[in-house]
């Protein structure tokens, strides 16, 4: 459908016969010769000259074609196509995943292999993460401090690509859970109720931030937030015999299973434990199963500008006009 974005602009037109009439009135006067009969000085009109007239009204048919065509390209005329619909089906969802240092800890396995915490995240999280084809899904990644390092977007790709390149340390060596559940529910507050949806993933020890996890769990409450926790790592009951000796499994930060427990507890969601990399692929399995919310239909509506052929049209004609004149 054809549309004009300033349609306001064809009113320039009716200055051309304006400035026509204007024209006419300026190179109409003239000296007046008084005399008694004026038959004496008519002439016969001769072919030349019904050549000539028709020749300058041709000039200025064309002069107001060229006029229309350039007020018509500042009216941005716009083709406007049929509308397409954008998914509708999916969640918004922020993950948030913990890049402080004791993610660094290696009480994990990738087939065999004794790999840290945060590896063995990026493993399991890449298909969950793939798969959530409708989810808009955001990251923020924390440490000392918190930052949203992928904004709520449908680019999949890019969020697992960016995941997997973050480095541990880089947002400080801390854990500031108060902080990172205020940030998300800062980023969530505007979207529909039931799409505030955060999954926390950290090894739970608390340590750093403005915000207790008490005070960003009862702003996440207010805010109708519901937060999912994943406590990825060993704790002191996670322990092997050998012989007639019992030996703790974790070399690094106990996970602090009762805070993030109570986080989810509080606030609607669910507390998950992942000792290894097999239960932390079931955890992600369970949470891929909540089941989508249907969201308000949208759509998108194709624009392509046309005011290039307008304005090139017009143009061509004043060239032939001067070229003419020349």
């Amino acid at each position: 459908m054809l549309e004009f974005l300033w349609p306001w602009a064809f009113c320039l037109v009716l200055l051309f016969p304006i400035m026509r009439l204007a024209a006419l009135r300026v190179s109409g006067r003239h000296a007046a010769l008084t005399v008694p009969d004026v038959d004496a000085f008519r002439f016969e009109s001769t072919s030349t000259d019904v050549w000539i007239d028709n020749r300058r009204w041709l000039k200025i048919l064309v002069l107001f074609l060229a006029w229309v065509l350039l007020v018509g390209a500042l009216a941005r005329p716009q083709w406007t196509g049929e509308p397409i619909p954008l998914p509708t089906v999916g969640r918004d969802m922020l993950l948030a995943v913990d890049i402080s240092g004791s993610m660094t800890t290696d009480d994990m396995s990738i087939e065999g292999n004794r790999v840290s915490r945060l590896a063995a995240l990026k493993h399991v999280v890449e298909p969950f993460i793939l798969s959530r084809i409708g989810d808009r899904l955001g990251l923020i990644l924390f440490g000392s401090s918190a930052y949203v390092y992928v904004p709520l977007t449908f680019d999949l790709e890019t969020v697992n690509e960016l995941l997997q390149d973050a480095p541990t340390g880089i947002a400080g060596g801390q854990t500031a859970i108060g902080d990172t559940i205020g940030l998300a529910v800062k980023r969530l507050i505007e979207r529909p109720i039931d799409h505030r949806i955060l999954i926390l993933m950290t090894d739970g020890s608390h340590n750093e931030g403005t915000l207790s996890p008490d005070e960003a769990v009862r702003l996440a409450k207010e805010a109708n937030v519901r937060i999912h926790t994943i406590g990825i790592g060993s704790e002191p009951s996670d322990f092997r015999t050998f012989g007639s000796r019992r030996m703790f499994r974790f070399r690094g930060p106990a996970m602090n299973t009762e805070a993030l427990r109570s986080i989810a507890d509080e606030t609607g969601g669910k507390f998950f434990k992942a000792s290894d990399t097999e239960s932390l692929s079931r955890i992600y399995l369970h949470i891929a199963a909540i089941e989508p919310i249907e969201l308000d239909p949208e759509t998108l509506r194709p624009i392509k500008s046309l005011f290039h052929w307008p304005l090139g049209a017009s143009f061509a004609l004043f060239l032939i006009l001067w070229w003419i004149r020349s």
